[in-house]
């Protein structure tokens, strides 16, 4: 098989894989018991924190792990619409559901702030939507088409209302290089099976001197934070995947990764006519390759390329197999007959040049058999979801 559908989950490196298995046999202890094996425990659990705080350039008291990005995202948003004074909450209108779902449940209004044509914030109206609201959410890549927000201008024109600034950086995290005090950000969330890390676990970025609510009570575990019995074989993974990150998170290291996105999308428009690149193309992850093929619908490629082996996505992962185009794709103006066709197609540093194309050539021939199949009296079938 052929994987191409990073953005919704990446395999464990062998490194990661290793650090684990030891918590998950001898090192089953309770970190927060007092006798040695538990204080082993506690230890592999700091020093994990470190190496998170390290790919962060954060400082250790500042990361609270969680189960995962989910459970980070909702902690923030909570923690926010607790502490802050009456006004809008602000988030743009291509959020992960983790985020708009969650505002939608908040007792106070939210502002759906507009992109444009590329994925991008519409800074503009950003700017006139800060007056009076109380906080703000503004995702740091986009999980479908992979394009980057601009995080720092974002933070540049909260900060004189005194906004706090969250960000949902679960796609960008162990992508592209993320230093929360070069960015401002006040909370980040992150997920360790984004990175080459395990499910279920993530973080949250809770900068130091922050006035911060928890979601979950209980034990107090995580310094009060986030109450629960730590997951510490997920722990270590996560904070070895933020290690083995690092060492790849440079320019050179990921350029690779670029490369294999390129050449993709190069064999691709090489051989394949109708082809459409969505999102700003000079604001892209470097491993997020969004496609639109006319006179093709998605839910019928991703059947073709299971059955070549190429395993890639529709849309995002948590959307694949709803009846309907993605809101992102409706608030980046993408016409219906395009968004129905799109794939996305998510590359790692595991992967190779062959199978990129590889893959560029089972997509070809998906698209020019469906081509031959459908002609012009099969209807289209909807394959993202609201």
């Amino acid at each position: 098989m052929i994987y191409v559908d990073s953005n919704a989950t990446t395999p464990l490196l062998p490194e990661v894989l290793e650090a684990m298995l030891p918590w998950l046999g001898v090192g089953f202890a309770n970190p927060s018991g007092s006798y040695a094996p538990a204080k082993l425990a506690r230890q592999a659990i700091e020093h994990a924190r470190e190496q998170v705080a390290a790919l962060l350039s954060a400082l250790p008291d500042e990361i609270v792990f969680t189960s995962g990005g989910t459970e980070s995202i909702n902690t923030a948003l909570h923690s926010l619409a607790t502490l802050t004074g009456p006004g809008a909450a602000v988030v743009s209108s291509i959020e992960h559901s983790a985020v708009l779902r969650c505002v939608d449940h908040l007792p106070r209004a939210s502002t759906l702030v507009a992109v444009d044509a590329g994925g991008r914030l519409d800074l503009a109206a950003f700017a006139n939507s800060l007056d009076g609201a109380a906080w703000v959410s503004i995702m740091a890549a986009n999980n479908e088409t992979g394009v980057i927000q601009p995080l720092r201008e974002v933070v540049e024109l909260a900060r004189p209302h005194g906004l706090p600034v969250h960000t949902d950086a679960i796609q960008a995290v162990g992508k592209i290089p993320l230093d929360v005090r070069d960015h401002g950000v006040d909370l980040l969330s992150l997920s360790a099976h984004k990175f080459h890390g395990p499910k279920g676990v993530g973080a949250l970025y809770v900068r130091r001197g922050l006035r911060f609510e928890p979601l979950l009570r209980g034990g107090g575990q995580e310094a009060g934070r986030r109450s629960g019995t730590e997951n510490t074989a997920g722990i270590v993974a996560m904070g070895a995947a933020a290690a083995a990150a690092m060492r790849h998170l440079t320019d050179a290291a990921a350029q690779p990764v670029a490369a294999l996105r390129d050449a993709f999308e190069a064999a691709v428009r090489a051989t394949t006519t109708g082809v459409t690149v969505n999102g700003a193309i000079s604001h892209r992850l470097p491993n997020t390759s969004h496609l639109s093929f006319e006179r093709c619908d998605a839910a019928g490629l991703l059947i073709l390329l299971d059955e070549a082996g190429v395993a890639c996505a529709a849309g995002s992962a948590c959307l694949t197999g709803k009846q309907a185009p993605s809101h992102v794709q409706r608030a980046m103006g993408i016409p219906a007959a395009r968004a129905k066709s799109s794939l996305r197609v998510s590359f790692s540093r595991l992967n190779t040049l062959d199978e990129a194309l590889a893959a560029a050539q089972a997509v070809h021939q998906a698209v020019e058999k469906l081509r031959r199949v459908q002609g012009s009296g099969v209807g289209p079938v909807w394959v993202y979801g609201a």
